[in-house]
């Protein structure tokens, strides 16, 4: 079958590969419908994340139709279209037990990286490296999903193909954002990034009674699609001063949630992005926390920082002082899927949220290089590339 594979640094192949089987009796194979870029593939494109090895399929965000199930699957039947969530959970480890799916225990074959680069394992994700379990993507004609009991879920018949392919990971890593960050009626809540990952944050932070939402960004489609689909005001940090302008719109205190979406390539217009640029070129620092020092040192004394972007190691010049004497409570987290799918995707299918427009390309799989290289680039104001079989 076809798969999109990385070959090494900035190359990317579409490869025969062989086709899925079954491994364990609660896996089962599905055929993708539909997939999609996702920024923290850009990562792992550019060799930031350890543990790739060439001809890796990629690809962790998907909705496909299932065509065969293990004996111990019960949920599922050949025929069924379902999202399937990217990080990969047990549902027996004490981990998965209490929502925090993706740390369990048993999905990730590779342990040993995890622990050494964090002090414990992860949980297993889909195409992400072998620090992350060596499983291969979705960016394939087919797509081996295994726990399917726990980590697949039914579409509803009115939802189409691209609005719930974004429930695979985009729709609910922002809610895990708004709710995790502690976001309640009445906050001012500040958004960094107008991606997939930031919009679907900013509406989860309305819906949950944010009184207002800020959004910031420097791309002038994201900026204008964010406050037509997602309700929230906006902020072009290239024409102003980002914490003078969070202040004026918030009485001189700051906002209550700052919610990072970026990630570890964090761009800036100031110095400080040559500086961090630099060091993670020679590897003096694996990751560019830009966004995350302004959303520090922009929230409010006694506020909340939720840290979304993916990062995979160490940052330099941590403003760890401002976290201590302003009283911030700094929080991360790679997406809990499996605790938010279920309820967002009748959120979905209400209209409460809104995913389809995020889809600006699509692409079939024997041109998801040009996806990439679309989205990398965010030429004609892609934001996401959808990829079709």
């Amino acid at each position: 079958m076809k798969a999109l594979c990385w070959e090494g640094v900035n190359e990317l192949a579409v490869e025969q590969v062989p086709e899925p089987e079954l491994r364990n009796d609660q896996d089962m194979i599905v055929r993708l419908l539909a997939g999609t870029t996702c920024g923290s593939d850009l990562h792992l494109i550019g060799g930031y994340i350890p543990a790739m090895r060439a001809g890796d399929v990629i690809g962790h965000e998907f909705v496909g139709e299932v065509v065969e199930t293990g004996r111990g699957v019960r949920k599922h039947k050949p025929g069924d279209r379902v999202v399937v969530c990217s990080f990969i959970g047990c549902g027996r480890c004490w981990y998965c037990a209490n929502d925090l799916w993706s740390l369990c225990d048993n999905t990730n074959t590779n342990p040993g990286i995890g622990q050494a680069l964090f002090g414990y394992e992860t949980g297993g994700i889909f195409g992400y490296s072998h620090a992350m379990g060596g499983l291969r993507g979705s960016h394939a004609e087919y797509v081996r999903v295994p726990f399917a009991d726990h980590g697949a879920f039914p579409v509803p018949e009115d939802v189409d193909d691209v609005s719930a392919l974004f429930v695979s990971d985009s729709v609910p890593t922002g809610w895990m954002g708004a709710d995790l960050g502690g976001v309640k009626p009445g906050d001012v809540v500040a958004v960094w990034g107008c991606g997939a990952v930031g919009q679907m944050a900013a509406r989860a932070a309305l819906l949950k009674g944010a009184e207002r939402v800020i959004s910031i960004d420097r791309i002038p489609e994201r900026l204008a699609m964010t406050e037509r689909y997602i309700g929230s005001e906006t902020i072009d940090y290239t024409r102003t001063d980002v914490a003078a302008e969070l202040r004026e719109r918030t009485g001189g205190r700051g906002p209550d949630v700052c919610i990072e979406a970026v990630g570890q390539e964090a761009h800036s217009d100031g110095i400080g992005h040559l500086y961090d640029k630099v060091k993670q070129q020679l590897r003096l620092q694996t990751d560019r926390p830009t966004a995350v020092r302004q959303a520090i040192h922009a929230c409010r004394k006694g506020g909340t920082v939720f840290v979304l972007g993916v990062f995979a190691g160490a940052v330099d010049k941590f403003p760890l002082g401002a976290i201590v004497n302003k009283g911030l409570t700094l929080r991360g987290a790679q997406m809990h899927g499996q605790r938010y799918i279920p309820m967002l995707l009748e959120k979905v299918a209400a209209g409460e949220i809104s995913t389809a427009h995020l889809a600006t390309h699509t692409v079939p799989l024997d041109e998801a290089p040009r996806a990439y290289d679309l989205f990398k680039h965010k030429e004609d104001g892609c934001v996401r590339a959808v990829i079709r079989p």
